[in-house]
């Protein structure tokens, strides 16, 4: 079991390992800031071959949206560690472990479905990353 503060502390990291997507896919919504967005796109779409595009509206309106939410999703987990934690600490580990599981599972099967399964295997590596410990129940702090 890891330690109540630990858990904490790796909410914080979580927080940061999803919100730090935000701000990138913000990028993309104009047409002279778009390329860090596009190359991470490209590099989540394996092999770098110059696609996506951020050419069309839609996909900079998709990145205000992706970028948005991201952000948001990232802020929350940060103000649950911050706000929550210390008084329902199982209740926010288990909300914001089946947040990431959830993100899991749709962002794989929709990057499967859509010819881009090489994204699916980067989402490992960030699930891995954003759970960390919190996999396994804190112990309760000390008195």
């Amino acid at each position: 079991m890891m330690s109540h503060e630990f858990h904490r502390f790796w909410l914080k990291v979580t927080a940061i390992v999803v919100g730090s997507f935000g701000p990138i896919a913000f990028l993309g919504t104009m047409l002279a800031t778009a390329e860090p967005a596009r190359l991470t796109l490209d590099i989540l779409s394996w092999p770098i071959d110059g696609m996506p595009s951020y050419e069309a509206p839609g996909i900079r309106f998709l990145s205000a949206l992706t970028g948005g939410f991201l952000l948001g999703w990232g802020v929350t987990i940060w103000l649950l560690s911050v706000w929550v934690y210390d008084h329902a600490p199982e209740a926010v580990r288990r909300t914001v472990l089946f947040g990431l599981l959830s993100w899991f599972v749709l962002d794989s099967a929709g990057s499967i479905a859509s010819g881009n399964a090489s994204n699916a295997g980067f989402n490992v590596l960030v699930l891995l990353l954003a759970v960390g410990p919190l996999w396994r129940p804190a112990r309760p702090p000390r008195a």
